[in-house]
């Protein structure tokens, strides 16, 4: 239990600050709105994340068999099952401050990778409606899918820097500008993110981009130290897989995607970039 008291104190603590930051900003409202959850927003999350962290693979299941069952102590003002799900939508905006004050920190060298997010099965798509105004049809390097992209920003550590969900079709390139924002030194992709223009734009910001190479384009002169980290940006690919995975990012109701990324930003151990000495040595001097 001693992981479910740090991550609740994680949770509460940025609960402190971000509630009287929000306050400022809402609509003040001196009519009658009903009475408040008896489970308050920092457990509600807490909740949520300690899912992602779990085996559970159904959150029914480990809200009605688990955290209703054994988690009466920690958790003493639970309600049922439908009023948790009803309430979660109300979290939105605390998840994803939750996401950017729990955010890694920009070191120099950081990698870009973007995954698909499908919501169904392909031959289901005509008969999907709950994201028929957002999902796209797009393609991988797997072929075609239906639902969104979530593209990602991470340092060498595997921690996360910058993250975005678009629709399936959006091209990776065109996000790069905008999700690289505030980062500074190096930053490495593959060939989806070849673009002169943008690049040009990125390093007069201080950021320099370096991608694999297309079919039949000619090779670029690069330091050992950037061919080195170039082959190293399988890393994010890592992470990707971590999150769909372990997390449970591509889950079937897609309801709790912004808490899987926070479950992944509280792993111990996350993925990293191990050189050996002589690699080490040569990127260090960088």
């Amino acid at each position: 239990m001693s992981e479910l008291v740090e991550l609740y104190c994680s949770v509460d603590d940025f609960w402190k600050f971000f509630k009287s930051e929000w306050d400022k900003h809402l609509i003040d409202r001196t009519w009658p709105h009903g009475p408040d959850p008896e489970l308050s927003a920092p457990e509600m999350m807490t909740i949520i994340i300690l899912f992602h962290q779990s085996h559970f693979r159904n959150f029914k299941h480990f809200y009605c068999d688990y955290v209703l069952k054994f988690l009466r102590k920690e958790f003493p003002k639970l309600i049922s099952y439908s009023r948790f799900v009803y309430l979660m939508k109300n979290l939105f905006v605390p998840l994803f401050a939750f996401l950017l004050y729990s955010r890694g920190k920009s070191t120099g060298i950081s990698f870009i990778d973007s995954t698909k997010i499908q919501i169904c099965h392909n031959k289901r798509i005509p008969r999907n409606k709950v994201f028929a105004s957002w999902a796209k049809r797009g393609k991988t390097t797997a072929g075609w899918f239906y639902g969104f992209k979530l593209h990602l920003i991470i340092n060498e550590l595997g921690e996360i820097l910058a993250f975005q969900f678009t629709p399936g079709n959006t091209a990776d390139v065109s996000m790069l500008e905008k999700l690289s924002r505030g980062i500074v030194g190096k930053l490495f992709g593959d060939k989806g993110y070849i673009s002169v223009e943008i690049a040009t734009k990125l390093f007069e910001r201080g950021l320099r981009l370096f991608t694999t190479l297309r079919n039949k384009m000619k090779s670029k002169l690069l330091e050992i130290k950037d061919k080195i980290l170039l082959r190293k940006r399988v890393l994010v690919e890592t992470v990707n897989d971590q999150l769909k995975n372990i997390s449970q990012l591509e889950h079937t109701r897609h309801r709790n995607a912004l808490a899987a990324i926070a479950a992944y930003t509280r792993q111990p151990k996350k993925p990293h970039i191990n050189l050996g000495e002589q690699e080490a040595g040569l990127v260090m001097n960088f």
